[in-house]
């Protein structure tokens, strides 16, 4: 909207200029049909503001100001003498305009509309339809010239809008990459800030705990105690070792520690880990659990533990989404030959859009029960490999994670895994 007024101003000012500079650059009647083409363009950005404040039908306001810029192209490209002048130029604005502010497919209907309005201008010129301003002589031009001229300008149309379609796409993609490198460089700098929380919490606490949880040990076996007061003990070591449990979690944001490397087969993990969670009851029997995790195989280079803890998180977390039961879908599979994605699918509540935002910021959780740091060990993993997380999700339809692992030297020593 802007643009269309300093482009009119600049252009208005300029002919303003010139025209009292010399005699014979406009006639006085094409002069003041262009300066109602101006008013009438002034006129048009104001109510196209005051539908902009209103807030609504964006789109059609944007299509709207897009044909009504084409007429008032075709009304100055008329005022120049049709193909004779050079102010067809202004329909390639039109298409940039199109592209930029709505979509590719905007700019080549720009693109055709602007052929239509230009092609029967030229064709009534010719045709004598409608005369020239000022009765300025036609062009001695013959019925093929006309065509090749329409011909050249249509092709330069739309080969602007196929250029211009290609530029904002790849502004778009850039735009996107940029967003989402600047996403995860904030959940790193987030991650490492819990890190260093975790660090000094686990001085703090992890070495009375344990204090704690030795001193109740050895009095709960050398003194005799009634049923009640045993129980009260258990009580004491169970929340002690989850505490315990807890500080670990933490340590896992700060640091990977001195972990082992070697050959494990990811599809071997995951049944551990399904036959792990079954034992524990967490798998019940309105959960059907499908993929080629049985009969895949999955080979890779990295720590045992640090995977089963990424199923672990993951696929607890898909059980939270569905307490009525569902469909879990575990697979394996190779995008390239260098590469290893591990694809869980669940039916579950699914995320909304804001959610889905900070689903890997510490304590952040979407069940009531949760602690917020599941996801974010997964992350801090997976980022350790040097890997990529996808997370599709849609509200009461289900989730989707994509983990791609690249595949490095399975000869490799943990150096090549790690910084």
């Amino acid at each position: 909207m802007l643009i269309r007024v300093i482009v009119f101003t600049t252009f208005f000012i300029s002919a303003l200029t010139i025209q009292y500079s010399t005699a014979a650059f406009l006639a006085v009647k094409t002069f003041n049909l262009l300066i109602l083409l101006v008013v009438f363009t002034y006129v048009l950005s104001v109510v196209y503001f005051i539908l902009y404040q209103w807030g609504k039908y964006y789109t059609f306001q944007v299509y709207l100001q897009i044909i009504f810029d084409l007429l008032i192209i075709t009304a100055l490209v008329y005022l120049s003498g049709g193909l004779r002048g050079s102010f067809y130029f202004f329909y390639i604005l039109a298409i940039i305009a199109a592209s930029t502010v709505l979509s590719g497919r905007a700019a080549y209907i720009t693109a055709a509309l602007s052929c239509v309005f230009l092609g029967l201008l030229v064709d009534a010129l010719y045709l004598k339809i409608i005369p020239y301003v000022d009765s300025v002589e036609p062009p001695d031009w013959t019925f093929a010239v006309v065509l090749y001229n329409i011909f050249i300008a249509w092709a330069v149309f739309f080969l602007v809008a196929f250029l211009i379609n290609y530029l904002t796409k790849n502004l778009r993609k850039t735009r996107d990459k940029l967003d989402l490198a600047q996403r995860e460089l904030e959940v790193k700098r987030r991650l490492a800030a819990v890190g260093e929380v975790s660090a000094q919490l686990a001085h703090e606490i992890r070495n009375p705990l344990a204090a704690i949880s030795g001193s109740i040990q050895f009095l709960r076996s050398d003194l005799d105690l009634k049923a009640e007061q045993d129980r009260l003990m258990n009580i004491v070591v169970s929340e002690s070792d989850r505490i315990s449990q807890s500080l670990e979690r933490f340590m896992s944001l700060s640091s990977s520690g001195d972990q082992v490397f070697s050959r494990i087969d990811l599809a071997m993990i995951l049944r551990e880990t399904l036959f792990l969670l079954e034992q524990g009851g967490e798998l019940n029997g309105n959960l059907q659990i499908h993929g080629n995790y049985n009969h895949k195989k999955a080979p890779f280079y990295g720590n045992a533990n640090q995977i089963k803890q990424i199923f672990l998180n993951l696929i607890k977390n898909s059980i939270k989404a569905m307490p009525s039961g569902g469909k879990l879908y575990l697979n394996f599979e190779n995008p390239k030959k260098n590469e290893l994605r591990f694809t869980i699918r669940d039916t579950g509540r699914g995320m909304a859009s804001e959610e889905k935002e900070k689903i890997f910021e510490p304590f952040f959780s979407k069940f009531s029960t949760g602690k917020g740091l599941g996801m974010s060990v997964v992350h801090r993993i997976v980022d350790d490999y040097k890997g990529k997380i996808q997370v599709e999700s849609e509200l009461n339809k289900g989730t989707e994670i994509n983990i791609t692992f690249p595949l490095l030297n399975l000869d490799r020593k943990k150096d090549s895994i790690r910084e």
